[in-house]
């Protein structure tokens, strides 16, 4: 990755391929030191985009669960707090490694409203699903299942189609 450099006189450093003048903003930061771009091959990209999921995933019902079941949280705000920090930590992954691409402001503004409709999508079906069935951990995590995985569905395909195409 190339080391971001001033013109003579310019207000704004430049960065990358020195044709923008947008900075990292914290979410945004590299963490690799590899060229980004979004040519990274359909199997490769399923891959990663399982691993990061499997560590966003643990993040998040662990969360959920603490919250629910050792301080007491209702389950929509215990798995509100778990999809933030599963979905935050997937973003930054899946943008950076999985999808390797640059960052947007485009593309960030796409994800978060994408990320809104997953969420009322994945907090909506685990409680429908902790209403229908007894509050008990085997019951949360086939909840937490079904929510998790029609959630992950719908931001794969939408990231891979879509997000990650916004230049």
């Amino acid at each position: 990755m190339s080391r971001p450099e001033s013109g003579a006189g310019e207000e704004h450093p430049r960065h990358e391929d020195f044709t923008t003048r947008h900075a990292p903003t914290p979410l945004e930061l590299p963490f690799n030191d590899g060229e980004a771009s979004t040519n990274v091959d359909l199997k490769t990209q399923i891959i990663r985009f399982a691993i990061t999921g499997a560590g966003s995933g643990v993040l998040d019902f662990g969360l959920t669960i603490l919250l629910q079941y050792v301080v007491g949280t209702p389950f929509w705000i215990a798995k509100s707090f778990g999809f933030i920090l599963g979905t935050t930590t997937a973003y930054l992954l899946n943008r950076r490694w999985t999808f390797e691409a640059e960052p947007s402001a485009m593309r960030f503004i796409a994800v978060a409203a994408l990320y809104g409709v997953t969420f009322f999508v994945n907090v909506g079906l685990y409680t429908v699903f902790s209403h229908m069935w007894p509050e008990t951990l085997i019951y949360s995590f086939g909840a937490y299942v079904i929510a998790q995985g029609t959630a992950t569905v719908i931001n794969f395909v939408v990231q891979r189609l879509v997000i990650f195409r916004i230049r």
